[in-house]
């Protein structure tokens, strides 16, 4: 990355949230240095993405497992089941909203959590919890919520950068699996992307063949962050 002298620095291991017999460490962008919006998108097309406030890229001691990745927005083409997904969603009505807290917005992403992370640190979120996690002072943050006849159904929580929309977060309406509301929550971003003539779409890490990453590879034209360049995720 060719910014003017940003160091990165490794913190100390913690315990993987995806494998319990692994621990896990981060690259962090130096901790004095003020992030803002460009420096972030620099960071993010260098693999990097953020949690609240916190910037960070995956470096841990034994495994390389979690990568980068990204859509390559122009050469995107849905297949049939993402097709499928779009149609059984028309009848939400979609609106992009600035970034804030709202007592609504905190009762579907508790009832989310306790559908979908019912333990460890993510379960039981509190105000606090919710705007520590998705809330972030300096970035270009956009809510894109979706609802029918007025009732909340989905939020997605992108920055939007110039390098194109960063995913941060999604969550839904539990009792609406079949909706597939997670896939739709992507298809809006790559929309989004092509509505401003954004090359690229992230999707924060892949991991390949864990169960809980399995929907990226659904999405053609994907691409993968690996010994500090973008390549087409083919052959991996």
């Amino acid at each position: 990355m060719n910014d003017q002298a940003l160091s990165l620095f490794i913190t100390t291991e913690h315990p993987c949230g995806y494998y319990d017999d692994r621990n896990s460490a981060n690259l962090i962008p130096d901790p004095q240095r003020s992030m803002n919006a460009w420096l972030y998108a620099r960071l993010v097309s260098n693999g990097f993405r953020r949690s609240g406030d916190f910037v960070y890229r995956p470096h841990c001691p034994t495994c390389q497992l979690c990568v980068p990745c990204r859509i390559d927005v122009k050469h995107f083409k849905p297949n049939r089941n993402q097709r499928r997904c779009l149609k059984r969603n028309q009848d939400l009505t979609t609106h992009i909203k600035d970034a804030r807290f709202t007592e609504e917005y905190l009762d579907l992403y508790q009832r989310y959590m306790a559908d979908r992370h019912n333990e460890g640190s993510m379960a039981s979120p509190q105000a606090d919890d919710f705007k520590n996690f998705l809330l972030c002072e300096w970035s270009q943050s956009v809510f894109i919520e979706s609802r029918l006849n007025g009732k909340l159904f989905s939020v997605t929580v992108a920055d939007f950068l110039n390098v194109g929309p960063s995913a941060v977060y999604t969550f839904f309406e539990p009792a609406e699996s079949k909706r597939s509301l997670g896939t739709f929550a992507i298809m809006q971003q790559i929309w989004l992307a092509r509505v401003y003539q954004l090359e690229h779409m992230y999707l924060g890490y892949w991991i390949k063949n864990h169960p809980k990453m399995n929907y990226k590879s659904y999405f053609n034209s994907l691409e993968l962050f690996m010994d500090n360049s973008w390549t087409g995720k083919s052959g991996y």
